[in-house]
This record gives C-alpha cells, sequence and structure tokens, in this order.
C-alpha cells in the first residue's frame, strides 16, 4: 500500500464531503480560494495527487495507481462527492467506473474519458532543462523558462511547483510524470457505466470536450449533464471562479 496523499481540508463536517483532484502539473494550492469559498455548504478536502505538490513520489502514475490513491481518502468517509479536473478529472472518472459505491456524485472540469492526442512532455523537458544550481528566487527561473514557455499564465503555474530551498527542487516528478505521459493523455478501456449524478463543465473556449465524445460520455456516464462555462478556456476554474463556482453548488444542491 502506498502513502495517504497529502491533504488539504476547508470547512466543517457537514454531509458528504467534496474531494478535488487537480490536474496535470496543478496541486491542492491551485484551489486554495475556489475550494475555501465551496466550503461554506460542505466539507472540501482537496488532495496533491501523487507525483505532484507536497504527496509521495512513485514510479507508477496510471489511472488505476491515481484512481487507487483516492479511494484511499475517502474510504474512512464511506463515500465522497468528487470534483476532478484535467487529469484529476479522469482519474476520478475512472474511480466512478470501477468503484462506484465511493462515489456520491460527480463533476468533471474540461475533461472526457478518452484519449487525446495531444502531449505534454515538452513542458517536461522545458522544467528538466533548467539548471536550478544557485537558485535563490522565482523570477531567475521564470527568466530561464521564457524562451521553452513563453506563455507567462503558464510559466506563472509551472513555477507554484517549484521548492525554493538548499538545493531547490521541482516538488513534481519529472521523470515519473514523463515515462506516463502516454497513458496520462490516454484512458483506460473499461466496459461499466456510472449511474450517479454526473456534471461535465466545460470550457466554452476549449476543445477538451468535443461533440465526437458526447455519446461515450453518455455511454459512461448515463445520468451526466453537460454545462458550458463562456469564455472559458481548458482551466476553466481560475479563469471563471465565480461562475465556476455557481454552477458546482448548483448541481450539488439540486441533487
Amino acid at each position: 500500500m502506498t502513502e495517504l496523499l497529502k491533504t488539504t481540508v476547508h470547512g466543517d463536517p457537514n454531509g458528504t464531503p467534496l474531494l478535488i483532484a487537480h490536474g496535470l502539473f496543478g496541486s491542492a494550492r491551485n484551489w486554495g480560494v475556489l475550494a475555501k469559498r465551496l466550503s461554506a455548504h460542505r466539507q472540501v478536502i482537496a488532495v496533491d495527487m501523487r507525483n505532484h505538490g507536497d504527496s509521495f513520489h512513485a514510479a507508477g502514475n496510471s489511472y488505476e495507481d491515481l484512481a487507487g490513491d483516492l479511494a484511499a481518502i475517502i474510504a474512512p468517509f464511506g463515500k465522497m462527492d468528487i470534483l476532478g479536473h484535467s487529469m484529476g478529472g479522469k482519474a476520478a472518472m475512472f474511480l466512478a467506473l470501477t468503484q462506484p459505491d465511493l462515489v456520491n456524485r460527480l463533476i468533471v472540469a474540461d475533461i472526457a474519458p478518452i484519449a487525446y492526442p495531444h502531449t505534454q512532455i515538452d513542458k517536461i523537458k522545458a522544467l528538466q532543462a533548467v539548471d536550478l544550481s544557485g537558485v535563490t528566487h522565482r523570477r531567475d527561473v521564470d527568466a530561464m523558462l521564457l524562451d521553452s514557455v513563453p506563455d507567462p499564465l503558464l510559466r506563472s503555474f509551472l513555477l507554484q511547483s517549484l521548492k525554493l530551498g538548499d538545493p531547490p527542487s521541482w516538488k513534481l516528478n519529472l521523470e515519473a510524470l514523463g515515462n506516463a505521459m502516454r497513458e496520462i493523455m490516454d484512458f483506460p478501456h473499461i466496459d461499466a457505466a456510472f449511474a450517479g449524478d454526473t456534471l461535465f463543465l466545460a470550457g466554452g473556449r476549449s476543445n477538451y470536450i468535443q461533440m465526437q465524445s458526447t455519446h461515450i460520455i453518455e455511454a459512461k456516464f448515463p445520468n451526466a449533464k453537460t454545462v458550458s462555462i463562456p469564455n472559458a478556456g481548458h482551466w476553466l476554474h481560475a479563469e471563471k471562479p465565480r461562475e465556476f463556482e455557481a454552477a458546482v453548488n448548483e448541481f450539488l444542491s439540486a441533487h
């Protein structure tokens, strides 16, 4: 059995807790403000997924591994509502399909249970190429990433996983994530369906949930509905936090 994931808990125990699973290169820290706001109506538990944040590093990063980690957090509670974004959304879907008794309601943020043709291996290589020796400020690493990661918002997001110290290091297990990149972009074949209430939240400017994946979502999650958040991209919870919060609260309060 692996270690338990690092958790950040918001709010007092009240009804069914909400578990938040972040996406690739993220952490519970990225969800801090939103998790606190959602905890006004329920307890919210945000996790650092394996090979991210302050959770343990491991060689494996398959969806079987990720779902098992989430199951270990949920088990003492009986079941939880789960909100997962991107990679965390796939882990949450895999858990719901394979261990449905642990999942009460499911919220999937801008991802579908399909394989995607693109890769994020370029981000891995960019971070691995940074010489961290002697680094004392994040701005130093920001400058080193300027050419390989030109988007300032993406650089800022990645730099949240930089641990300044002696020596400085990445909280991300870059080797393991790089080795598992094909698995992360894929989704395991599962001949199962989750009958629980499910909400798919899509970014209006994102193409992660496309028309061709609708029939797959309907087959695997027959009680799902999809809501699009206008003018939001893949990081819809960060770009449109108020709209995202409202959609989550409406779904959870209505079911």
